[in-house]
């Protein structure tokens, strides 16, 4: 027999044959977690969620705050941290559902470093947004 009579012969038996696609990281909604007067100014994808950056123009201050895309009450290490460029974290980790953060700097005219994790995976931008 012809190899895809057989394989049409196979098929037909076992019915249709599902094919599993991995489904794309999927990007969190910013939350509201700085406050009023914060706006998005950059964001890091992260697998699980996403790093937002966000400044307040009226007091010059940034914000981080890491976000899951999916929160659920199953606890993730989560982390979400801001610097004056080369200098000392300041951050908020520990084992969250929803959102790490928020972490706010006063660094207007200065170059910053901002960071977040979920679950081990980190990403981060240094010496940004300089202004």
């Amino acid at each position: 027999m012809h190899i895809l009579k057989k394989i049409a012969a196979v098929a037909a038996i076992a019915g249709p044959i599902l094919v599993a696609i991995p489904a794309t990281a999927e990007a969190a909604s910013y939350n509201g977690a700085c406050g009023s007067g914060y706006s998005v100014v950059d964001s890091l994808p992260l697998a699980e969620g996403t790093v937002f950056l966000t400044y307040n123009s009226s007091n010059g201050y940034n914000c981080v705050v890491t976000v899951r895309s999916n929160p659920s009450s199953y606890l993730k290490s989560m982390d979400a941290g801001i610097r004056l460029s080369g200098g000392t974290w300041i951050e908020d980790g520990g084992f969250y559902t929803t959102y790490a953060g928020p972490v706010r700097l006063h660094a207007p005219h200065s170059c910053i470093d901002w960071q977040g994790s979920i679950d081990g995976e980190v990403n981060y931008q240094y010496n940004s947004h300089c202004g």
